[in-house]
């Protein structure tokens, strides 16, 4: 018998921009300056959805920075905002497995929220399931195909939420364009880019190039979005991916050797409903953007099919804002409005960043309550981890035909995803 909805004790695993809006080196230039992932706990709180909040990074040293900040830029600016939670590791310890401490702390039911370096997921969401939390995991879910195929199964077996935070689903414009293409016909053609300054190389100067590359870190945002689109309709079969490369490993960045500037995936798509329907895709993603073109991120995306096209620009929205310091800039409150609402409160509860956590929170707190199971997730598409797995077979084949420089294909035998 269903049960009424409880409030959900919840451990945000990372602690750097898109949690808290904090970097190693102050508050974050970019468009997320005071994060996503916090502030939208601390107001679920504020609203009743939310009990106990904690936080766990590698480094206890960095937390008296970050309540600093999370107080000057939220606590202070909204308010009846409570921005208290646990700290992992305690003191100024140093701790890369701190979030098992963490997670032990947790109960069945409650969930984990996972913002890390790409090559963590995996361990850290499987450590959660194991102990029967519901998991948000950040974009790439993992980087191996093997991986996602685990999490699958470890989701079903301990009957918990996992969610891939793949946002972009929840932007009004991305859900309207998918509903109209499926009206369009067979697929034909889809192109996708999407940028960052090359400023963020700072920014992930840990791990870019090592842990992880600017495929896995961006071109899942539209990967995921094209396999959305084409769920049930069609499946990638072959990938073949061509970089660029030398800005990011000269100075001022440094990166390490084998770090890419661009990276762009050539995919070959077959139709499940027509034998001689093909379709062709195009993925590029680069963190060498210029430091001046008055957006973040650059986005847009491209699909033809066999009655029409769709066309997004999702970088420039028709809202735009100059000053005469720093010139024209271009806006998304879309995605996170930051600006308070008349009371003083926070206001961006609509802004699809904020939505796609909130859904996740619904998901469990009504699977806690027995009102759904969270099988029920997968048919209505929603970024689950069985939904997603098809974005991660295309960005893992994407990464060994760069490394082996040769095309990979990509394949469904027993039931299961395979790359070859």
């Amino acid at each position: 018998m269903a049960s009424e909805l409880k409030k959900l004790s919840v451990l945000m695993c990372g602690t750097g921009e898109y949690t808290t809006g904090w970097t190693g080196s102050g508050a974050s230039k970019s468009d997320k300056k005071i994060g996503v992932v916090g502030l939208t706990c601390f107001d679920l709180r504020r609203l009743g959805k939310l009990d106990k909040l904690s936080m766990v990074g590698t480094n206890g040293s960095k937390f008296p920075a970050i309540r600093n900040h999370l107080q000057e830029n939220i606590a202070n600016v909204y308010k009846d905002m409570d921005i208290s939670f646990d700290a992992y590791p305690e003191g100024e310890s140093i701790n890369p497995e701190a979030y098992k401490e963490a997670i032990d702390k947790l109960s069945p039911g409650d969930a984990v929220i996972i913002f890390t370096p790409d090559s963590t997921h995996h361990r850290i969401a499987l450590y959660a399931i194991e102990r029967g939390l519901h998991v948000l995991v950040t974009k790439p879910a993992v980087q191996l195909l093997q991986h996602h195929g685990e999490l699958v199964e470890a989701a079903r077996k301990h009957n918990v939420v996992c969610f891939v935070e793949h946002h972009k689903r929840f932007d009004p414009v991305y859900s309207d364009a998918k509903a109209r293409a499926a009206s369009l016909g067979e697929f034909n053609f889809f192109s996708a880019w999407m940028s960052q300054p090359k400023s963020q190389l700072e920014t992930f100067r840990a791990w870019a190039g090592k842990d992880s590359d600017i495929s896995y870190y961006l071109s899942s945002h539209h990967i995921d979005i094209h396999c959305w689109m084409m769920q049930d309709r069609a499946v990638p079969t072959r990938v073949v991916a061509s970089a660029a490369a030398g800005i990011a490993t000269s100075e001022p960045f440094n990166c390490v050797p084998q770090t890419e500037d661009t990276i762009t995936l050539l995919v070959d798509w077959q139709s499940l409903t027509s034998a001689t329907h093909r379709g062709t895709a195009v993925y590029t993603a680069s963190w060498t953007a210029p430091l001046k073109a008055g957006i973040h991120t650059g986005q847009h995306w491209y699909y033809m099919a066999e009655k029409g096209e769709i066309n997004v620009d999702q970088a420039h929205r028709g809202y735009d804002i100059v000053q005469d310091d720093t010139g024209k800039a271009w806006y998304n409150p879309f995605y996170m409005k930051y600006s308070p609402s008349e009371s003083g409160h926070f206001d961006g509860q609509r802004g699809y960043g904020y939505v796609s956590i909130e859904k996740f929170i619904d998901a469990a707190r009504s699977v806690n309550a027995g009102q759904t199971q969270p099988g029920d997730y997968d048919k209505h598409g929603l970024p689950t981890i069985a939904n997603t797995i098809l974005t991660t077979a295309i960005l893992n084949a994407g990464r060994i035909s760069l490394d082996e420089k040769r095309p990979v294909t990509i394949k469904h035998t027993d039931g299961q995803w395979i790359l070859e």
